[in-house]
């Protein structure tokens, strides 16, 4: 009874409030939400616990992706603080210099770089301000008290959360590992570019061997021409001989001139002009010939020359066309003359390769017609070969110059002799293209600077 008085005396205000109301109902409501506070607290401690526990597992994944990452690298690997303390080392350097991770933990960098130079130490020390360290050939010392062999070392500044220097990172390659993969890669160009010579080599042979039978015809005429005309100059010899020796021998001059009416003396002194003219002609034209064989020399060693661009292609279609058995009709619109510089042969193959490709497309048309055109526009020659044919696919314009493309059937081609063509032609400074004609057929042109004594 006096602690409930005394209670009423302490809080008078309160009672008044309360009215009627039981003081152990009060208390009851107080407990059980005390309890409820609790309940969210704990609610609320076992939420962040397992947030926590989820966060720790993902670090502890990271931790160890890093480190496999780290031990899997085949470059060595250092971090080292900003005063160049080793602070993380992968399983690469550890192999290379034979310590274990904690000898070297917390160690100077010295202890692996005793042969560094002291620029080294100063650039890495002074890198925030300065270029990576780049390509430096440097020795670590191995666990035996050894160097190793000379390792290509590279080196950038560590930052931390905030962007301040935080310290280094050292990655580097042995030497000659880089070594021995710069031999086979050179191994592997040379013989890349080896086997490129000789596919292209092949494919200049192969349009060689296709005028074989043109040049075989071009050759035959002047050549037959020719022997004709020694069989007869031999006759003429046998019968002029016996004369003369009839003349040495004294023979009276009614002998003598039976012998030159038997003999046909006098036919044969009027028809040796003429023999000797045709047979000089025929070798000159065997001489022009073997002149045009000898500028389909793919090679150049003398330079540049001026050539006429006209009389090449004339050469290059005829022979081209003389070499196959379907006859088609070639029409040449040239110039009596226009000179470019450069190599006469490759621009010969250029135009046979051109005239080769149309003829190959005009095989299944009725009527072939194929032509050759060469003009001079400004500062520049044109040479343009048209044909009658189906023309060039669209989706083939785009890699018609591309090597190894080919619509030729297997066996037919290699897809290297308009890219060869585009070579040469951009070698002379020029340009090579290929479209279609309005009225049907191919047609493909290219460009080549005209010799400086040219004016436009």
């Amino acid at each position: 009874m006096a602690s409930s008085a005394s209670t009423d005396r302490a809080y008078p205000d309160i009672l008044e409030q309360v009215g009627g109301l039981n003081l152990s109902s009060l208390q009851e409501t107080a407990w059980i939400e005390v309890i409820r506070k609790m309940e969210e607290v704990y609610s609320d401690l076992i939420r962040h616990e397992i947030d926590l526990e989820s966060k720790n597992e993902a670090l502890e994944q990271a931790h160890r992706f890093i480190g496999s990452v780290l031990s899997s690298m085949s470059d060595v690997l250092l971090v080292c603080d900003g005063l160049c303390d080793i602070q993380q080392v992968n399983q690469a350097l550890l192999d290379l210099t034979g310590y274990a991770e904690e000898e070297l933990l917390g160690e100077p960098l010295t202890t692996l770089l005793p042969f560094a130079d002291r620029n080294l130490i100063e650039s890495l020390l002074g890198l925030s301000g300065a270029q990576p360290v780049q390509d430096r050939e440097v020795r670590f010392l191995s666990k035996p008290g050894e160097p190793t062999g000379p390792v290509a070392l590279n080196a950038s500044l560590r930052r931390d959360s905030l962007g301040q220097p935080a310290g280094y990172v050292l990655i580097g390659r042995p030497v000659g590992e880089l070594r021995r993969a710069y031999e086979a890669l050179n191994a592997a160009h040379a013989d890349l570019k080896a086997a490129q010579q000789q596919i292209v080599q092949s494919e200049k042979l192969a349009s060689l061997g296709r005028l074989v039978a043109g040049v075989a015809h071009e050759l035959n005429n002047p050549v037959s021409f020719v022997l004709g005309n020694l069989h007869s100059l031999a006759r003429y010899l046998d019968k002029l001989s016996g004369y003369i020796d009839a003349v040495h021998e004294g023979a009276s001059a009614k002998t003598r001139e039976a012998l030159r009416h038997e003999l046909k003396i006098d036919a044969v002194m009027s028809d040796l002009v003429p023999l000797i003219e045709g047979t000089r002609e025929g070798a000159e034209r065997v001489a022009e010939i073997v002149r045009n064989l000898r500028r389909l020399s793919f090679t150049n060693p003398g330079g540049a020359e001026a050539f006429d661009l006209a009389q090449v292609a004339r050469t290059a279609g005829e022979w081209a066309v003389r070499g196959r058995k379907t006859r088609t009709v070639l029409d040449f619109d040239l110039p009596n003359e226009l000179i470019v510089p450069g190599n006469a042969g490759a621009i010969h193959q250029v135009l046979v390769n051109l005239v080769e490709n149309a003829l190959d497309a005009l095989e299944e048309v009725a009527s072939p017609r194929l032509k050759l055109s060469v003009r001079k526009e400004g500062a520049h020659a044109v040479a343009v070969v048209e044909d009658n044919g189906p023309g060039i696919a669209a989706d083939s314009l785009l890699k018609l110059f591309d090597p190894f493309f080919t619509t030729k059937p297997p066996g037919r081609g290699t897809g290297l002799g308009l890219w060869i063509s585009w070579n040469i032609v951009k070698d002379h400074g020029g340009a090579i293209e290929a479209g279609n004609h309005p009225d049907g057929g191919a047609v493909v042109l290219f460009t080549l600077p005209l010799a400086k004594k040219i004016k436009a």
